[in-house]
């Protein structure tokens, strides 16, 4: 069904002609009614735990490299929170599918951004993938 659903204005499969308002919501050219595509976005939940007196220098380096994930295929957002004690950092993103954060995760493995990670973090992050819901 999601390839049903293109970009612009489109057939959906009950073959009402739909314009694309943005990367969940279609509006029915035909019918005057809202209908939400079938993709499913997610948002994932990074917890870097760091060592002692790295943050800053944790936070420098993310500084240079989220343009890139900002950029990125599927990315629509990135939010850094720094724990006031220093003792970690949380990265919350938002993905159009959970194939384009496993994508663009498999590219910062190749691209050694993971590894460059390694001398700021006391061990690896906790990661949770969360549903986005409209409840």
């Amino acid at each position: 069904m999601d390839s049903d659903i293109q970009e612009g204005t489109c057939t959906f499969p009950v073959y009402q002609r739909l314009r694309k308002i943005n990367s969940y919501a279609y509006y029915s050219l035909d019918a005057r009614v809202n209908i939400w595509s079938v993709k499913m976005a997610i948002m994932v939940a990074l917890d870097f735990p760091l060592k002692d007196g790295k943050q800053a220098e944790f936070l420098e380096l993310l500084g240079g490299a989220l343009p890139d994930t900002r950029a990125f295929d599927g990315c629509l957002k990135v939010e850094t929170f720094a724990e006031e004690d220093g003792k970690s950092v949380l990265l919350v993103e938002e993905w159009e599918s959970k194939k384009h954060q496993e994508t663009y995760f498999q590219w910062r493995v190749e691209t050694g951004l993971v590894d460059a990670l390694a001398p700021f973090v006391s061990g690896p992050p906790v990661t949770r993938y969360y549903e986005i819901r409209s409840e």
